[in-house]
Parts: structure tokens; sequence; C-alpha cells
């Protein structure tokens, strides 16, 4: 028969003698004294944590973790539920339960996908919530350039459209809108790459622009192998000793 080491030390403080005896009946303890008396031990419960912490970037998950002020000497999980919020948890309870000790939620721009704004708010859009690269250029030229005219439908075969753009001072031009666009907005924690995907770019008299997601999701989840490389990197010696582990 033997104790857990919370048990023992449970006794040592509450100071029953050596002759003393214990029992253990269905997981539960008693000592018994030289009466013949038994008395149920009641050990401390562990309890969870009421509230995770929030953190909203990687790094500062990371450092939490390194840290090892919660739960030093148990194994956790770091639980990578999508490309916006990352766990630290423990693992699963007599009772069922697991504790989760830490959150990562990045602090990350929003944009309106599937809704028609007006250029200026488009450009001030693009060139602040998406990465820079060679399509998010060509946007910017068209966006930026666009004349106060209507978006003309003829030509508009469902893929390109044609739009009036001005050309130097007193000139203009009509060129054919790109389809589709590949661009990387801030969608994930920016400690990682963004992933880039496609969309679809329309735009309505107004004159006025949307982007429409067109990957089916597939960025999520390019987002979420980001995550998880970053992670492995920078936990590496936790991983290895064995004291988390990665789920993604």
């Amino acid at each position: 028969m033997t104790m857990t080491k919370e048990a023992l030390q449970y006794l040592m403080e509450q100071g029953i003698k050596p002759e003393d005896r214990l029992v253990q009946v269905d997981e539960r303890w008693y000592a018994i004294n030289t009466n013949g008396e038994a008395k149920e031990i009641m050990l401390p419960r562990v309890f969870n944590a009421e509230e995770s912490l929030l953190i909203n970037t990687l790094s500062g998950f990371v450092n939490y973790v390194k840290a090892q002020l919660d739960r030093a000497d148990k194994k956790l999980i770091v639980h990578i539920k999508n490309a916006k919020e990352v766990h630290l948890k423990g693992l699963l309870a007599e009772d069922g339960s697991r504790e989760v000790l830490a959150t990562a939620q990045p602090l990350i721009p929003r944009f309106d996908f599937n809704h028609f704004i007006d250029m200026e708010s488009f450009v001030i859009a693009l060139q602040s919530k998406f990465v820079k690269n060679d399509d998010r250029q060509i946007l910017l030229q068209v966006a930026g350039n666009v004349a106060e005219e209507n978006v003309k439908k003829t030509g508009d075969d469902g893929v390109s459209q044609a739009v009036t753009i001005n050309k130097g001072v007193a000139s203009k031009a009509d060129v054919k809108v790109p389809n589709p666009v590949e661009l990387a907005p801030y969608r994930t924690f920016l400690e990682v790459e963004q992933p880039t995907s496609q969309f679809i770019f329309r735009m309505q008299d107004g004159p006025r622009g949307a982007i429409f997601e067109a990957d089916g999701g597939a960025w999520n989840n390019q987002a979420i192998v980001n995550v998880r490389e970053y992670l492995k990197e920078q936990l590496s010696e936790e991983i290895d000793s064995g004291r988390i582990t990665i789920i993604a």
C-alpha cells in the first residue's frame, strides 16, 4: 500500500503519530489510532485555474511557458486551435476537466471582406492592413487613380472589369482590373509570415471596391502551420524534455 507525496506531506503537517495506522478504501485514506478509531484524511484538492491568462503575442506566450510559473512539474499541451487562438492546457484530470492556463490571441487590424467600400477607405485599408506585394501595388494604382465616373459595364466578362483611371494631369485611360489577385492580409500572429491567398476584386459605381476571399479557407491551414513551426523552434527545449507537446 502506497501513498501519494501529497498525502504523506499532509499527514506530517497534521502531526499524525507513527504508531497510527493508515488504511485506503476506494481511494480514500483513513488513519486508525491505537484505540481502533478511524478518521478520514481529507487531502487538499488541486483546483484548476478559474480564468486563463490572456496574452496578445506569440512571443509573450512563449515567455510564459518558459518561465514555468504555473504547473512547473506537470506535462502540458500547446493547442493551436486556429490562426488566431493558441492555448496552453493541462492533461485530462480525473474528473474529466482540462485546465487552460493561458490563451494567446493576436491584435490584428480588421478588414471587411465581401463588402464594397469607397475608394479612399479601400486605399487606406490596402496600405495599412495588407502586406506589401506586387498585386497590392497594382490594386493601389487602380484604386488610387480611378476617375470619378461610372465603372464600365461593357467588357465585364465576370472575371475582369474595365475602369477609367486618371493618367497624367489631363488624360484618362481605360484599364482592366486584374483578377484574381494574390494578397496577404494581416490575419494571424505578427511573429509569423502572413499567408498569401487568392481574392476576387470587384468594383461598383461610386466608385467603390471590394475583395472576396477565394481560397476556400486554405489560408487558415497555412497560418496554423506557420504558428506551429514558430512554436516548435521557440520551445524546442521544453518539447525535447517532454514537458510540452504541440497539437495543431
